[in-house]
């Protein structure tokens, strides 16, 4: 398998693999960590914990590759860019090659999870134009819905059959179109308890949704996470969006949900997926909502932004 960023000059390189079962998955992803460990390249490997097993029982104690369990560091797609693929890209020395195995999309991601995750993988495609980095994505083909393979297709510029090595431009791929499908409004929630908030009133706000989320029965370690998100989003409310906003907060299939709408706009599609720079001054608001919270969704229009989050209990 020789995986070229196909029709362009681009150094980065973003490749859907697609594979039926475990031999196909060894087939193609082994040797892709095996010819970054030959070049000297960086090789970072980001998969679910079953995928992960397989692979280091595979590879062996290889102690230059760095393992994660995606289903821990990846479980909120919004910080796979920051906590996973810049994290161990920005790592690496300058003017170096960079390999990373990422599969965020796996069977069993819930109906909520999954725009998150297509909409992660068509920003990969803005978060490294330009680097010399290849983020190889595999997708299980034998247990996924179609609808995953398809999307695929519109998120990777290539795309690699593991079981013949065939590796082919895909003709469907339009990253921006579908980061434009999945900045939809989100569906209401009933039972929702509310709060409007403004610069004088964030103290409250915030221990309003700490005791809301402590009814609903969130654990005294996550009610941490969750004023800690809800403090920087309605900051940037009252900073960025108008001056004022709206909290809901309710309980949903397992978690603490909160929502801050405000009458702001995001201009920036990896807003809250974008590191800072060290000097930077502010700008890491919703890159720690993203860091703390088991799933962040947003949407944002000319009429405002609304940002959720959901907690695990």
């Amino acid at each position: 398998m020789n995986i070229a960023a196909a029709g362009t000059t681009d150094p980065f390189v973003h490749p859907a693999l697609f594979y039926r079962d475990e031999r196909e998955y060894l087939a193609g992803v082994v040797p892709f960590v095996h010819k970054a460990l030959a070049a000297g390249e960086p090789v970072a490997v980001a998969v679910p914990t079953e995928n992960l097993r397989l692979l280091k029982a595979e590879l062996g104690a290889e102690k230059a590759v760095r393992f994660l369990d995606m289903r821990e560091a990846g479980r909120n797609p919004g910080r796979i860019i920051p906590g996973v693929l810049r994290a161990f890209a920005d790592a690496q020395p300058p003017d170096t090659r960079v390999r990373i195995v990422g599969e965020p999309v796996w069977a069993g991601r819930s109906p909520v999870e999954y725009p998150a995750c297509v909409q992660h993988e068509a920003l990969i495609n803005t978060a490294f134009r330009g680097r010399a980095v290849t983020v190889l994505c595999p997708y299980d083909t034998g247990r996924l819905d179609p609808q995953a393979v398809d999307d695929a297709y519109a998120t990777h510029p290539v795309v690699v059959d593991a079981g013949s090595g065939r590796e082919e431009p895909s003709r469907r791929y339009d990253a921006e179109g579908v980061h434009a499908r999945c900045n939809a409004p989100l569906p209401p929630a009933a039972d929702a308890v509310a709060h409007a908030f403004f610069a004088d009133v964030l103290g409250d706000v915030r221990h309003f949704a700490s005791d809301a989320a402590e009814r609903f029965g969130l654990v005294r370690s996550r009610l941490d996470d969750l004023a800690l998100a809800v403090a920087e989003l309605t900051t940037n409310s009252v900073v960025h969006g108008g001056g004022s906003g709206l909290l809901r907060v309710w309980a949903e299939d397992g978690y603490v949900v909160c929502e801050v709408r405000d009458r702001g706009h995001l201009a920036d599609p990896l807003a809250g997926r974008r590191p800072p720079a060290r000097d930077q001054l502010g700008g890491r608001g919703l890159l720690m909502v993203n860091l703390v919270a088991d799933l962040v969704r947003v949407h944002t229009g000319p009429d405002g932004t609304t940002v959720r989050c959901w907690f695990a209990l």
